[in-house]
């Protein structure tokens, strides 16, 4: 694989968000096309990178690359996350109603307010979590081989050379990488410091 600091300048990060009590909301079309928009806009704000990305019914994973000096990537999610609800929320507030705590805080029953982040230390590492990403549907049952799931990056990367067309649906999975705890990240580098002796598996 390419050397993948080769071209970046900035801090990159694993990065995983879940919707609100795991709705499987986010891969119809209309949940597709409010996700592309919303990124779009808070890339134009605050850009990064997409490195790596797979989108599931109920959650999606990706790897981020941001500029130079910028970790900043709960400002990114905070963006997306209420772009996509303004779009949304109409139509998929139809279930369970958000709790007493998360309208305090004006939220929709869209999203986790957690997320999951883990800093990408070096290639091997990046390799690995990309996998990761790439077998993501075959493991939780929605596809028979990462190359059937439309939503994710493994296309961008066979076509690269990267992967071979049927990998895994031959290869083992790949091996399970660990991660830190769900964070509201308010500030990176005090949530590292605090969960830098913890690890936990990812679901």
């Amino acid at each position: 694989m390419p050397n993948y600091r080769r071209s970046r300048e900035g801090s990159t990060y694993f990065l995983t968000v879940g919707t609100y009590r795991r709705r499987p909301i986010l891969c119809g079309e209309a949940s597709r096309a409010a996700l592309r928009e919303a990124i779009r806009e808070a890339r134009l704000r605050h850009p990064f990178v997409i490195d790596a990305w797979v989108l599931l019914p109920d959650h999606l994973h990706c790897i981020w690359t941001l500029p130079e000096g910028d970790g900043d990537y709960s400002t990114r999610w905070g963006l997306i996350k209420a772009g996509f609800t303004r779009r949304v929320a109409g139509a998929l507030l139809e279930g369970p109603p958000a709790s007493a705590s998360r309208r305090e805080h004006r939220e929709k029953a869209v999203w986790q307010r957690r997320f999951w982040e883990h800093t990408i230390r070096d290639d091997r590492d990046h390799a690995a979590h990309r996998d990761y990403i790439h077998y993501n549907p075959v493991k939780h049952g929605w596809a028979a081989a990462p190359r059937s799931w439309p939503w994710s990056t493994f296309h961008r990367y066979a076509a690269q050379g990267v992967y071979a067309p049927d990998w895994g649906s031959t290869d083992p999975a790949p091996p399970a990488v660990r991660w830190p705890p769900p964070t509201h990240c308010p500030n990176p580098a005090v949530h590292k410091r605090a969960s830098a002796n913890r690890t936990h598996r990812k679901p």
